[in-house]
């Protein structure tokens, strides 16, 4: 192919145009759900090292909240919000970064675990991974850690 082919991104690389969707066949459409990319999106951005929460201040009281529940199960698209279209797909992940971990790395290792995790899975292109980081986690601070030193001043 020549480079008028390709097209170039950004950075000026050449790539290849999206060929197609696997979902759309002469034997039929096969539609995916947004909370299964939701889910995929969640799982593979806790796989993350350096992740220590997935959502806004909100959205984690509420989960730590429903995981007391005896019998709940984990919301594992907790923090994650996605559109999606016949053939491609958009996502948007609000976390909680590890203290020391460094940031644009953090992110940029997020999205490709995700991009990879989504395409493999579902066979949607992903066209962006935008990212949000709320908090940074310190050992030792708030309610997550169970072994805290007691309050000095009752």
């Amino acid at each position: 192919m020549t480079s008028a082919q390709l097209g170039a991104d950004a950075s000026g690389k050449e790539v290849s145009p999206y060929q197609g969707s696997p979902l759309v066949s002469s034997q039929g459409k096969t539609t995916i759900a947004g909370v299964v990319v939701s889910k995929i999106a969640g799982i593979a951005t806790r796989e993350v090292s350096g992740v220590h929460d997935l959502g806004a201040g909100t959205s984690r009281v509420v989960g730590a909240l429903r995981e007391r529940i005896p019998g709940a199960s984990v919301n594992q698209s907790q923090g994650v919000s996605v559109e999606i279209g016949e053939k491609q797909a958009a996502v948007d992940i609000d976390i909680v970064a590890e203290y020391g971990v460094a940031i644009a790395d953090l992110a940029a290792g997020i999205r490709r675990n995700v991009i990879a995790a989504i395409e493999r899975m579902t066979g949607l292109e992903v066209t962006e991974v935008n990212i949000t980081v709320h908090d940074v986690y310190l050992d030792g601070d708030g309610a997550d850690d169970a072994d805290a030193a007691p309050a000095r001043v009752q």
